[in-house]
């Protein structure tokens, strides 16, 4: 059952260390968000380590676009080695020449999937479209915290959440400058 004290709710929700998450990262919409609001990077292990505050990490996956180039290597192994798990889809380039590459239905499947070993479900998304996913899990017993840039995260997604985090709101933490000016996909 929801709680209906929304303003308590969100700035203190029930956090304890023996709580399983798990943490969903949707790659693309972090990426655009910090590079289209701060012409900068996102600090993934930082935002990890924001997202778990100290409970039992079960599985952090970051969903992640491949392009021909793999020029995003580097970034995929850096995941790795932060240990975030990816999950990787080949950027879909159309004869129209418009690309796409979108996650939501493969995050939210496994979020699903996941749901019956955790706690706690975090998404790392500013994206609306997460919303049904997380009144299901919501329905089925399950906290549902987000962790997004504020500016850029749909207002429903933040008033159906247990607890959002602004990533906004400590810059310093959650965002790293694009050395030497390199154009790095993340």
């Amino acid at each position: 059952m929801k709680m209906t004290n929304k303003i308590d709710h969100k700035i203190n929700p029930l956090k304890h260390p023996d709580q399983r998450v798990g943490v969903f990262i949707d790659v693309q919409n972090m990426y655009y968000s910090a590079k289209n609001l701060y012409g900068k990077k996102v600090n993934f292990g930082n935002i990890v380590k924001e997202a778990v505050a100290g409970r039992k990490l079960i599985r952090a996956i970051a969903y992640v676009v491949k392009t021909e180039s793999n020029d995003e290597k580097p970034f995929f192994e850096a995941l790795y080695n932060l240990g975030i798990e990816t999950r990787e889809k080949d950027l879909q380039v159309y004869s129209t020449g418009f690309k796409k590459a979108d996650w939501d239905v493969g995050l939210a499947v496994d979020a699903i999937r996941l749901a019956t070993s955790l706690d706690a479900i975090i998404i790392v998304s500013g994206d609306g479209d997460y919303l049904p996913m997380v009144e299901y899990l919501q329905s089925m017993g399950k906290q549902v915290e987000v962790l997004a840039f504020g500016d850029t995260t749909s207002s429903k997604l933040i008033e159906g959440s247990d607890c959002f985090i602004n990533l906004g709101d400590d810059k310093a933490s959650f965002l790293i400058s694009d050395r030497k000016g390199r154009k790095n996909n993340q």
